[in-house]
């Protein structure tokens, strides 16, 4: 059996930029060179696209950390650092991205090509000839790249098929795959054969075909993870068309019309709007002696059910995958229905996220570690941090600046700072003075 894998976590990590330089320009005839110190280029992202050809999260098994490639950093006569290529990651159709952190729903792609940015590269840090002004014509100030995007992804696959087979292990499911698709799924007569959802896809001519997806075998209590459970219930979300396969010659001593309540009861369960789905009662094993009679007994069953539910008894086609007989036309059935069906989402629609910067949110926060020791945080102080170049003197100066613009030293006054008190943000120690 091939391994499928259809859950992982990832740690992916976007570029940094390059950062910027301080040169000047020293040419024989310029006795006073200007600036002349390039921006570095922007950091590589991440970016997830789907791959047709992928069925399963494998890759992502033992390769679970991705990182891309920095910007390279300015050079000298006002030469720019070259930005760094984007790192592409392959993932199969139907995969959902959630933060870690959050729980947030990044992103659910599902067509051949579709791309998500999951990690954003820094920009580039800018040179010092981007600091020149009237009053310091040649200043010796430049930015260090902003650092990438760091986050720790969830991703979860649920596989994407035109038609579902459900039914109780051992109905049948994986023969009628096996005859009607190219899907080649172990088949023996035990429960629990399939114990990861198989794909085959049905040609019926040459412009008519669709996906078929044979799912591991429900019991009853699936939808509380009894069983295969849950891993089972998550794959059905994006079948369009339910196949219902019943083992009328009830094989293993099971009563068919209970089987087909248990199913029922777990799909519900999961999530109900997966009964208002086109199904068909795929009635197999026909061949057996006693499947006859046992159909007349489940027809007026399944009539009663329905009726008290005021609902029409989907279509039943009566089959034996083993003999292949009957195919066709259950094919053909499914196959207009596919086409002629709306798709029913289990969910409702979820909104555009967008994302609002609040002016009046705090940059940073401080607190007392021990007395005479003051802790700044918050990331868009940290990031200013990472993005000034403490080489040079002028570069210092005016993060100094910047920080009692932000109101750093009127906030640490107010909270019972004094002179001499140690002040640390990030790594960097500094003595405050009132």
């Amino acid at each position: 059996m091939s391994t499928f894998l259809d859950r992982a976590k990832v740690d992916v990590k976007a570029g940094k930029g390059g950062d910027g330089m301080v040169a000047f320009r020293r040419e024989k005839y310029v006795p006073d060179g200007g600036p002349a110190g390039g921006d570095g280029g922007k950091g590589g992202s991440v970016i997830f696209r789907v791959d047709e050809g992928l069925r399963t999260l494998m890759d992502f098994r033992y390769n679970r950390h991705f990182k891309a490639d920095n910007g390279q950093n300015g050079m000298s006569k006002s030469k720019y650092g070259a930005s760094a290529e984007d790192l592409v990651v392959k993932i199969p159709p139907g995969t959902i991205i959630k933060n870690v952190e959050t729980d947030e729903v990044l992103g659910d792609l599902v067509d051949h090509g579709q791309e998500l940015v999951v990690a954003k590269g820094g920009r580039g840090g800018r040179g010092n000839i981007k600091f020149a002004t009237h009053k310091n014509p040649a200043p010796s100030i430049a930015e260090n790249g902003e650092p990438g995007e760091e986050v720790e992804l969830s991703l979860e696959l649920k596989v994407l098929a035109d038609v579902g087979l459900i039914g109780y292990p051992s109905v049948g499911k994986s023969t009628l795959l096996s005859v009607i698709s190219n899907a080649k799924p172990k088949v023996a007569d035990y429960q629990f054969t399939t114990l990861v959802p198989n794909l085959g896809v049905v040609k019926l001519k040459v412009d008519q075909e669709f996906v078929v997806a044979d799912m591991p075998g429900l019991i009853e209590g699936a939808s509380e993870g009894v069983g295969l459970g849950i891993n089972f219930l998550r794959h059905i979300e994006r079948t369009k068309v339910l196949l219902h396969v019943l083992d009328v010659a009830q094989t293993h001593g099971r009563d068919v019309f209970q089987d087909f309540l248990d199913i029922m009861h777990e799909l519900a369960n999961y999530n109900e709007k997966l009964l208002l789905r086109p199904m068909i009662i795929v009635a197999n094993k026909m061949d057996e002696a006693v499947a006859e009679e046992n159909l007349v007994t489940l027809k007026e069953k399944l009539a009663e059910y329905y009726a008290n539910l005021d609902r029409d008894v989907p279509e039943i086609f009566e089959i034996s995958a083993w003999q292949n007989k009957g195919i066709k036309p259950l094919l053909q059935r499914a196959y207009d229905l596919v086409q002629n069906s709306e798709f029913i989402s289990l969910h409702d629609e979820v909104e555009e996220k967008v994302h609002y910067t609040l002016e009046e949110e705090t940059p940073f926060e401080i607190e007392e570690i021990q007395p005479g020791h003051w802790l700044i945080s918050g990331s868009k102080i940290e990031k200013l941090y990472a993005m000034t170049n403490m080489v040079h003197d002028e570069s210092i100066a005016r993060f100094a600046r910047q920080l009692r613009g932000m109101g750093i030293d009127e906030q640490l006054r107010k909270l019972g700072a004094e002179s001499g008190d140690t002040v640390q943000l990030s790594d960097y120690f500094f003595e405050f003075m009132d």
